[in-house]
């Protein structure tokens, strides 16, 4: 099978090469990774690694803060309370029935054009200190550029958490009733049950889940491109429209995506393998 696979890909690459009428120049694409700062002394990132890194940040602040909004919404969904059963019930089914480019231009011109200026956010990340401008940068965004990575990912966060709510539901409700029962029997409150007893099992069934969660995060921050975000999409097009080399760019764009998901991918069964050893 591997040689098979091995002989298709030898054979599509051969007729790329003399059927298309394509001049290839791979020789430009690796100065666009790194390039030596004289004023610095030093080789920093360039292009397609600095958007390689905006879109590792979108993609864990967006799935952190939809794990938060997901496990809220999700204990929602089981709860006894008919209101948050339907609050919760009608965010999954409004997030998740949107086209997430809708969601991307709601936020980007409500949060970023209408509440960022009236909190004065960006007035706020501009007067900080180098320091701290510098720290912003590292772990967010430019401090000009804060208020489109903020909506970018507060609606990855949406986006997201309404998959990662159904995912704390199946976890919590894969729980079996005795456990319920047994807890209930002791006097427990319906929260004690489900901090003490409930959530330390569900957890174990949720992350592997919430893993791949993540690894989709990564692909859906694509598309904060269109709200000119600088991931790494986006400097894919910067690229290829100063360069016009369209299969060299999007082809080295798909491999660095495939290295960042299959990473994640990797991890993500390292974690399933050692949670399921501490089941058995």
């Amino acid at each position: 099978m591997l040689l098979l696979v091995a002989a298709t890909g030898a054979y599509l690459v051969y007729r790329v090469h003399t059927g298309v009428h394509y001049r290839w120049n791979w020789s430009v694409i690796p100065q666009y990774f790194w390039r030596f700062d004289p004023q610095r002394d030093a080789w920093v990132s360039n292009l397609l690694m600095q958007g390689f890194f905006t879109t590792l940040r979108l993609s864990i602040w967006a799935t952190l803060l939809g794990s938060f909004l997901g496990a809220g919404a999700g204990l929602f969904r089981v709860s006894g309370s008919l209101f948050k059963r339907l609050t919760g019930g009608g965010y999954v089914e409004c997030v998740r029935n949107l086209p997430p480019l809708v969601l991307i231009f709601i936020f980007y011109y409500f949060v970023s054009n209408q509440i960022m200026p009236a909190l004065h956010v960006d007035e706020f990340a501009r007067s900080r200190s180098g320091a701290v401008r510098g720290v912003m940068t590292l772990c967010f965004a430019p401090p000009e550029r804060f208020a489109a990575f903020a909506s970018a990912v507060i609606t990855l966060a949406l986006y997201e958490g309404a998959y990662i709510t159904e995912i704390v539901r199946a976890g919590i409700q894969s729980i079996e009733k005795g456990q319920w029962e047994a807890a209930a029997s002791l006097g427990m409150p319906w929260w004690t049950q489900m901090r003490h007893v409930i959530l330390p099992q569900a957890v174990q069934r949720i992350v592997p889940p919430l893993a791949g969660q993540f690894i989709s995060s990564i692909k859906d921050s694509a598309i904060v491109s269109v709200i000119s975000i600088e991931d790494l999409t986006f400097q894919g097009m910067e690229l290829m429209a100063a360069t016009y080399l369209t299969f060299e760019v999007w082809i080295t764009i798909t491999a660095m995506y495939l290295v960042l998901t299959l990473t994640c991918s990797l991890a993500a069964r390292r974690i399933e393998s050692r949670l399921r050893r501490g089941l058995s």
